[in-house]
């Protein structure tokens, strides 16, 4: 539900275990009509940290920074967002969440039944949907200039896992992370498959933890498949020293070809980021859109700060919310539930979990 209009909304920031909080600090910080309303951390020296650099307040008790802001942004690890959301929500305090929205759907369901009960806002960190390459493919494939999609690709990942500190990384621990790649980077995959096609139906998938060596996997592939047919194949990994194409959709009457969208990508590709072919095309030839994603202009994580801060000066929905959150992590977790069980695993959000309607 939209919030009531605050002319200056005064936001909290929840943990700095997750590094985007940076980012939402530095965008909050750089619009004059927000106010940084403090940082609270369980690490007290983190938080502390973080406040003096921002030039806030830092507060070791949660409940006087809530006492004192509208809304709060939630970085912590994943498997502290439902106690902290929980508590939010109580003092009706509007959120803005770090993907995955939890470490599982049973967390998830708390998440969801807090945001309810406490009638706040709720915003889901999803920066892929501010990007104007992804909002070009959605035009793509919404007219139908590409034809019926048969089959899609999507690789998602960065090359952090080889820097030798990683494996001490909270990321890597599945109590605090709730998994590994496919979790942390192929949720952005998901999430860019149903905003484009709708929930897919089934999944079949596999990870691997054998390159790093790690409590989580460093490897993951699922294959979506959708109601019309539509296959959706989706990568993702903690080792991907450098890559190219992001995104491939092909359609009948066409082909759009995405790069520059993954930290593999954007260090190397340096233009020619979107690729589009449409048949009837004599020569063949690629037409390359002159668009550069946001993930290569940089500012790309500021982007879910911004827009939340505009939905609560505005009081209106969040571009991302509680159901796109929620079911992204389901696509996840059939696909974990797939690679555990070696069987094809049929992706639903649970009952009573759907958006009320």
């Amino acid at each position: 539900m939209p919030a009531q209009a605050i002319a200056r909304p005064r936001i909290g920031v929840l943990s700095f275990a997750h590094y985007h909080a940076n980012f939402w600090c530095e965008a909050f910080n750089a619009d004059p009509e927000v106010e940084l309303a403090g940082i609270w951390d369980d690490d007290p020296e983190r938080g502390q940290e973080a406040a003096s650099r921002f030039a806030t307040a830092f507060h070791d008790d949660l409940d006087a920074l809530l006492a004192g802001c509208d809304a709060v942004a939630v970085c912590s690890e994943t498997s502290g967002h439902a106690g902290l959301i929980e508590r939010a929500a109580r003092a009706g305090r509007h959120v803005l969440c770090e993907k995955p929205i939890a470490e599982n759907l049973a967390a998830a369901a708390r998440i969801a039944t807090a945001v309810r009960t406490g009638g706040v806002t709720f915003m889901q960190s999803f920066p892929k949907r501010f990007d104007p390459v992804s909002h070009a493919l959605v035009d793509l494939v919404g007219s139908g200039a590409l034809g019926r999609i048969h089959l899609v690709r999507v690789r998602h990942g960065h090359y952090y896992g080889l820097a030798p500190d990683f494996a001490d990384k909270w990321f890597v621990d599945p109590r605090l992370s709730g998994g590994g790649a496919l979790l942390d980077e192929g949720v952005h995959a998901a999430d860019l498959l149903r905003w484009l096609f709708g929930m897919p139906e089934s999944v079949v998938a596999t990870v691997s933890s054998a390159m790093l060596g790690l409590p989580v996997e460093d490897t993951g592939a699922a294959l979506f498949t959708f109601p019309d047919g539509l296959v959706a194949e989706v990568t993702s990994s903690f080792a991907f020293q450098a890559a190219d194409a992001s995104i491939e959709i092909f359609g009948d009457a066409g082909t759009a070809i995405v790069s520059g969208v993954d930290l593999a990508s954007r260090d190397i590709t340096e233009s020619g980021f979107l690729k589009i072919y449409r048949s009837g095309t004599e020569p063949k030839r690629w037409e390359v859109a002159p668009l550069v994603p946001r993930f290569k202009l940089g500012e790309f994580h500021h982007q879910n700060a911004i827009a939340f801060a505009a939905c609560l000066r505005d009081g209106t929905p969040p571009p991302m919310g509680l159901e796109d959150g929620i079911a992204a992590l389901a696509m996840i977790m059939a696909a974990y539930e797939s690679a555990r069980t070696g069987t094809r695993q049929r992706v639903e959000v649970p009952a009573g979990m759907e958006e009320p309607t």
